[in-house]
């Protein structure tokens, strides 16, 4: 590579790397005088790279956003990072990106060195998901920009929310008014998108999923952001879906005592608390949505079972008891 052109390169590589260059610490970094430095930022600029003068005690140069895109440097570890990334994106993100992700990739791995190509060829990733009772729905790009872009803003949204229908409910075609809300995230959980936002009008914190929403324009005022409950956005989401109303921990907890090594419970045990009594005994402390939802987790593990508390999961292992007894007799439930 000719001596001028690899200057460039490495010019261009200093100015990515952070965000003011004082033009003579650039200078001393590639070991060239002030004015050298000077003309190979002209030529840069000549290239299509929006690069600033900024004036001062240490005046030099700064990388600045562009109109276009011209070309980017990577290093090695950028470039197969980047590549990693879309792959991944190319198999499913919910976003309705895939196939821009995969036209990326490939337009990436052709300017790639050979040195590259063949890392990234030898690490194919394969995304398996787990299987869902339902297909995972897709979210228009647009749609998702519209939300972050009023996430960004702090602006009230206004949108159209189309909610989920009980099996053989009958849509009338009744027009309901719009959503307004001041949005404050937006989050991808479990393979969905969904925004979370302080609903103007039922006053209270609310999660909307993103493949239901047709924004409307145009946006409301701005507005002051709201202190999350929790102050944790991954918390409050946990404690949403958990049925806890934001305190991020299960409604219903319940403490047994299982006949199995505390290893064993462990390991098939997420976030409950397991000690151990014996070589063959251990305590557990659970938690779930539901009381029947907790026994049937605890009878989950082939062990006998000892209730310390409370009487609300002992009343949920006899109606479980109850029911499993009629389905293995097949006797039909009792008409309240």
């Amino acid at each position: 590579m000719p001596k001028t052109s690899a200057r460039l390169l490495s010019l261009l590589s200093l100015l990515q790397a952070r965000r003011d260059w004082p033009g003579a610490l650039l200078a001393e970094r590639l070991d060239i005088s002030p004015r050298t430095v000077r003309r190979d930022v002209d030529r840069l600029r000549e290239l299509g790279y929006p690069i600033v003068a900024f004036k001062g005690p240490d005046g030099g140069y700064r990388l600045d956003a562009g109109t276009e895109l011209p070309p980017l440097l990577f290093d090695d570890e950028q470039a197969v990072a980047l590549a990693i990334a879309l792959q991944i994106a190319a198999t499913t993100t919910g976003a309705g990106i895939e196939e821009a992700a995969a036209r990326a990739l490939n337009t990436v791995r052709q300017v790639m060195p050979a040195r590259l190509r063949h890392r990234i060829d030898a690490l194919q990733v394969t995304a398996v998901e787990r299987p869902a009772l339902r297909p995972r729905p897709q979210v228009d790009s647009g749609v998702l920009m519209a939300l972050s872009a009023a996430v960004h803003a702090r602006e009230v949204l206004r949108f159209d929310y189309t909610p989920a229908s009980p099996p053989g409910a009958d849509d009338n075609g009744a027009q309901t008014p719009p959503r307004r809300v001041q949005p404050h995230h937006l989050v991808a959980w479990g393979g969905r998108w969904y925004l979370l936002a302080w609903d103007l009008d039922r006053e209270d914190w609310r999660t909307f999923r993103a493949d239901r929403i047709t924004p409307r324009t145009p946006t409301g005022p701005r507005f002051t952001p709201r202190e999350l409950p929790g102050g944790e956005v991954g918390a409050f989401m946990v404690g949403r879906f958990r049925g806890s109303e934001g305190s991020g921990d299960w409604p219903c907890h319940g403490e047994v005592i299982l006949d199995l090594p505390a290893a064993v419970v462990s390991r098939h045990t997420r976030d409950g608390v397991v000690e151990e009594l014996g070589p063959n005994r251990c305590r557990l402390v659970l938690g779930s949505w539901s009381w029947p939802g907790l026994a049937a987790a605890i009878g989950g593990f082939d062990a006998d079972i000892e209730v310390v508390g409370p009487a609300e999961l002992k009343d949920a292992f006899a109606r479980l008891a109850g029911r499993y007894a009629n389905a293995a007799t097949g006797t039909p439930p009792s008409i309240r």
